[in-house]
């Protein structure tokens, strides 16, 4: 009787004093369409070493990289039904659930990233935040930043004067493509696969992209010029499935909130480090780094963001591009 009841006892013991390693751990698949090695993947790694380091065993961070569980639509689709639990999204939550307060896609409205960070403080970034969170079964937790977009050319390009003729390839979203030809491009879509042969036989100029699609195209073999027009600051999106979100304890939440933002500091830094080698090295390789007249390309701009904002709520507008409005 007394050997059973000191083994009752230590058993008692190793469960006071390993609840975690004991327990089943929280399964957290964190999605992205970003392949290993890049900024993403750092931060989704860095996730999961915090949470490791704060409740060992606790945790079971699983990386989907690479769209394999889906494209983003995909996997909104299967966060708003709770059968995943994180992702790492760009900018499909913001068109699909709440198109009318989205003036980051918008070109040319934001050129920095503290204009985008104070956006989403806004009163209008609130209630995109709201409405997309409410139609899209999400819990938004802030943004990681990326690199912003520039153009690569095949000539040198200062104002928009130098567009005139000048066959940009863009993706097919209609709001960039209304705001290039605004400023003077012909626009073109061209798969992102076949940039570069589109480059090579002079379908196209020029494109517009992060530096790390001249850099892992090896774009300096057919185009000589980097414009750095920093037209979209287009960040990544760390949003939970609200199902699943909503099913934790608030102890685990605080800690999951709390790596998510640890992570995304860690993710936004390592992309300013990417940003910075890629320039360097695109530069070794003989491309010319052009600074050109923001001002001017924002002006030429500003009849067609006026057409897209006036199709937006009430006050984005405002809140985007404050004292300009008049």
């Amino acid at each position: 009787m007394r050997k059973q009841l000191f083994a009752t006892l230590a058993t008692l013991g190793m469960l006071t004093a390993a609840p975690f390693a004991l327990a089943n751990p929280i399964e957290i698949q964190v999605n992205n369409t970003m392949s290993e090695g890049g900024s993403e993947s750092a931060a989704v790694d860095r996730f999961a070493e915090y949470l490791e380091e704060q409740a060992p065993g606790r945790f079971n961070v699983r990386p989907f990289l690479a769209g394999s569980l889906g494209g983003e639509n995909a996997i909104l689709e299967l966060l708003n039904l709770g059968q995943t639990q994180l992702s790492i999204t760009g900018g499909n939550w913001r068109q699909q659930y709440a198109a009318e307060y989205d003036a980051i896609t918008v070109p040319f409205v934001f050129t920095t990233w503290e204009e985008v960070d104070a956006y989403m403080e806004s009163p209008s970034g609130q209630a995109l935040v709201e409405q997309a969170e409410t139609q899209g079964g999400l819990k938004y937790f802030g943004t990681q930043h990326r690199g912003p977009r520039h153009m690569t050319a095949n000539k040198a390009i200062n104002t928009p004067d130098d567009l005139q003729g000048f066959r940009l390839r863009l993706p097919s979203l209609p709001v960039w493509l209304e705001v290039w030809e605004e400023i003077g491009a012909q626009v073109v879509n061209v798969p992102a696969p076949e940039i570069y042969l589109a480059m090579q036989t002079r379908q196209v100029d020029g494109h517009e992209n992060s530096l790390s699609s001249p850099y892992t195209r090896r774009l300096w073999e057919v185009q000589d010029h980097i414009i750095m027009t920093s037209h979209v600051q287009f960040p990544w999106n760390w949003v939970a499935s609200s199902r699943w979100w909503e099913g934790l304890d608030e102890e685990d939440q605080a800690l999951i909130e709390e790596a998510i933002h640890v992570a995304r500091e860690h993710g936004t830094e390592r992309e300013r480090e990417l940003d910075e080698y890629y320039l360097e090295a695109l530069q070794e390789e003989g491309m010319t780094v052009i600074e050109p007249d923001i001002d001017a390309f924002r002006e030429a701009a500003l009849p067609a963001i006026d057409r897209v904002m006036a199709e937006m709520a009430d006050g984005v507008r405002e809140d985007a591009l404050g004292n300009e409005v008049e």
